[in-house]
């Protein structure tokens, strides 16, 4: 059974950056493909970015070229760095892991971690 904790979220004005960390444990790391989801309130659970085992990455349209995902195998962690952040990046953020087929598949979640970006 996985271990997945979360954190970095916060209060960020618009226009500024966070890094997203996640920590990974009881499972073989390496061979899990890792994504990050984010769920703002009303909405449903959108899917932001994946990274599979060979390190090849996939963004969502809506954060492409302001969103980073990458792992680190020797830490056992997958981090989201998030810049120009906008008013609408605002949602609780999920770290999962899983497999990668052609589309992600989840199999483990985290608690989550709270991103607001206001002014």
């Amino acid at each position: 059974q996985a271990r997945i904790v979360e954190s970095g979220g916060g209060l960020v004005r618009p226009g500024g950056s966070l890094r997203l960390s996640c920590t990974v444990s009881g499972i073989i790391f390496s061979i899990y493909a890792l994504a990050w989801y984010r769920q703002a309130p009303g909405w449903q659970r959108e899917l932001v970015a994946v990274i599979t085992t060979g390190g090849t990455t996939n963004t969502a349209d809506s954060v492409k070229g302001r969103f980073t995902i990458s792992r680190d195998n020797a830490k056992n962690m997958v981090y989201l760095q998030m810049n120009s952040l906008k008013p609408e990046d605002t949602a609780v953020y999920y770290c999962s892991s899983g497999d990668y087929s052609g589309s992600y598949y989840p199999s483990y979640w985290g608690q989550g971690t709270q991103v607001t970006v206001s002014s």
